[in-house]
């Protein structure tokens, strides 16, 4: 089994994987949720980024099983979606999953990760997500995190990056940290996205701002629109609100 890589200060390294995980990865990924097509293109291609560091925990626990949302709410009207997971632990490392369509495989890579103590990489985050936009269009990037300890000067660059190549990052914070708040902020004002802040005890929270990304993601504003009008949730209103300013 390959030695697993370590990831460079400017890009991540994918999981290493046993050839059997390779082989169950490429069967599952060509299975799609609610019996969509199992070939061709996606409808959308979103990145799912989370810090995974010590205080993390509790959430990404709870992340791991309301990422489905992401899922069925894309299927229940008719779309795909390739889903990529990017997260950071530790002292340096920061890692990105293959991309799927299928939840329980999302799941699978999530269950298997463990939180650690370590300090904010969310600029490794927007680089990787940058270099994986040269090759083919995200629509979207949902960023999951609860504070910040890096130079927002030195990530508004990169995020303008983002928006040349029409990402539009979606910045969820857990807690009230202001540094992160003004940092998330700043990040999705200049990539045209949108913040929401979530409570990791009100699990139903996050799994509405998922669905509504995750819709804005195969279908637009129109979509997140449609997904807005089957979901009460005062959040998903004030997404789509903020999406709307910057359209």
């Amino acid at each position: 089994m390959p030695k697993e890589k370590t990831a460079s200060k400017n890009n991540i390294t994918p999981e290493a994987s046993s050839r059997a995980d390779v082989a169950a990865f490429l069967t599952k990924a060509n299975t799609l949720a609610k019996g969509a097509p199992a070939s061709g293109p996606a409808n959308g291609r979103l990145i799912f980024a989370m810090d995974a560091t010590a205080s993390r925990q509790p959430s990404w626990d709870n992340a791991a099983v309301l990422q489905a949302e992401m899922f069925d709410a894309v299927s229940g009207i008719g779309s795909t979606l390739d889903i990529q997971l990017v997260f950071f632990c530790g002292l340096s490392e920061c890692k990105a999953s293959g991309w799927c369509r299928d939840a329980s495989r999302l799941r699978d890579y999530m269950t298997k990760v463990s939180c650690r103590a370590g300090h904010t990489q969310l600029g490794r985050v927007l680089t990787h997500v940058e270099g994986q936009a040269r090759d083919k269009k995200i629509n979207a990037l949902i960023y999951v995190g609860d504070c910040f300890e890096e130079d927002l000067d030195n990530l508004a660059g990169v995020a303008g990056q983002l928006a040349l190549k029409g990402v539009r990052a979606f910045m969820f914070q857990e807690g009230f940290d202001p540094k992160a708040e003004t940092a998330f902020r700043e990040i999705a004002r200049i990539t045209g996205g949108a913040f929401a802040r979530f409570d990791a005890n009100a699990a139903d929270h996050l799994r509405a701002l998922l669905g509504a990304v995750a819709s804005f993601a195969v279908g637009g504003i129109a979509a997140l629109d449609d997904y807005a009008g089957r979901n009460a949730a005062k959040d998903v209103k004030l997404l789509s609100a903020q999406l709307r300013k910057r359209s």
